[in-house]
């Protein structure tokens, strides 16, 4: 596995049976801990920091839309 891995040990750990699990049930291919695990790194990888970033965008959507909605309450207070 890279040095720089994207996930933790534990992460890897915990992942790679419901990889191979799935792998298993829908495309009928056994894969060892060790291949699943390599495989899960990789793929976080190489689309980790988009879906990071995507949940970061997400998060300041809603907070933009929850503030939105306090400001126009306070507004209507004030009237």
């Amino acid at each position: 596995m890279s040095t720089q891995s994207m996930l933790s040990q534990q992460q890897l750990q915990q992942l790679a049976p419901v990889l191979q699990h799935y792998l298993s049930s829908e495309l009928q291919l056994e894969v060892g801990t060790f291949d699943a695990q390599f495989l899960l790194d990789f793929v976080a990888s190489q689309i980790g920091r988009q879906i990071y970033n995507q949940a970061l965008e997400d998060a300041q959507q809603a907070l933009s839309q929850r503030m939105e909605s306090l400001q126009a309450a306070i507004w209507e207070l004030e009237k």
